[in-house]
């Protein structure tokens, strides 16, 4: 008779098992899933805020260069735009992502 090792009461055979463990291995190695696993809902908030931030002085950045046409104003923003911009398809990429697995997405 097989040894039960499983609270559900499932008998695995010994080819199973093997496999059974080997992919239990093969999950332990991965340190970024045990990290989600033991904090499974949080996640960091600095993204959202560093695109608010940064998209505020790039829009400061924006008018200020207009108005004075100084050239410090305008290479600053078009040092700090880009990085705006990518940061900002990252949130969203991540948005995008977490809605798939919930099921909202259609």
């Amino acid at each position: 008779m097989e040894s039960r090792n499983d609270p559900d009461g499932v008998t695995l055979s010994p080819h199973e098992r093997l496999a059974l463990w080997g992919i239990e291995a093969g999950l332990r190695q991965d340190r970024r899933l045990a990290r989600r696993m033991r904090h499974p809902g949080t996640r960091p908030a600095w993204l959202p805020l560093s695109v608010a931030v940064l998209t505020c002085v790039s829009l400061l950045l924006l008018v200020t260069g207009i108005l004075t046409s100084d050239l410090t104003a305008l290479w600053c923003l078009a040092a700090l735009w880009p990085v705006t911009v990518l940061l900002a398809f990252r949130m969203l990429r991540r948005a995008a992502d977490a809605g798939g697995r919930s099921g909202t997405w259609p």
